[in-house]
């Protein structure tokens, strides 16, 4: 019998940490993908995706370089002449965070890879409920791609998209993350620093408000 093998799209974050826990759970074998797309964190965001795949010993790992996103622009994530707002947890526009049409970059080649390895999930931390509102990350997205996938791979091509906290408050991952007893002290969530996290980007005050509200600290220091 084909191997239960799952695709896990790993920026080194947070959620995609947490996603890795779920996914090694309930894999035979994980493998783990992570993309450079010229953020201003890259560095440190590649280091926390060693260090998680170190901690679950994924030794089947694909880096990519999509630095195309870059040269794109549009995102303050990408783009230093576009400043990183500070945070906002009450906002209703899309930031200047938003990547545009990062994720369907990143499914597309985490689909390839899973083609060739004979993966049948592939497992992604979006959270739509209480993210940054990126509409990349809601499922009716999730739902189309999921139609492009079985339309545009072989028809013995069976890959499916999991999406195990896209209904999740930050405060719901981490109760799952420290069940699962998640690596949460190698990971790095923030936008703008690769030594200490900023703590008032957008990404640090969601992760910070989502421990405060589950009653635990977060293993990361801080600025402020």
């Amino acid at each position: 019998m084909q191997k239960n093998i799952s695709i896990v799209l790993l920026s080194g974050g947070m959620d995609s940490t947490v996603c890795t826990a779920i996914a090694h759970a309930q894999s035979e074998e994980v493998a783990a993908l992570h993309v450079n797309y010229g953020q201003r964190t890259q560095a440190r965001e590649l280091q926390a995706f060693h260090d998680v795949c170190n901690y679950y010993s994924i030794t089947k790992r694909l880096i990519v370089d999509i630095s195309h996103l870059a040269a794109i622009g549009g995102s303050s994530l990408t783009d230093s002449t576009i400043t990183i707002e500070p945070a906002n947890l009450d906002r209703k526009d899309i930031p200047t965070s938003y990547v545009p049409f990062r994720n369907a970059n990143i499914l597309a080649i985490a689909t390839s890879w899973a083609e060739v390895i004979h993966a049948n999930k592939l497992y992604i931390g979006a959270v739509q409920d209480d993210s940054s509102g990126y509409p990349d990350c809601r499922e009716e997205f999730f739902q189309a791609f999921q139609n492009v996938i079985n339309t545009g791979t072989k028809p013995d091509t069976h890959i499916s998209i999991e999406t195990p906290i896209i209904h999740f408050d930050k405060s719901q991952i981490v109760q799952k993350g420290l069940a699962l007893q998640a690596p949460f002290q190698l990971s790095w969530s923030c936008y703008k620093s690769e030594d200490v996290a900023c703590g008032n980007c957008d990404s640090c005050a969601l992760r910070l408000r989502g421990f405060q509200q589950a009653g635990a600290t977060d293993p990361i220091p801080y600025q402020q």
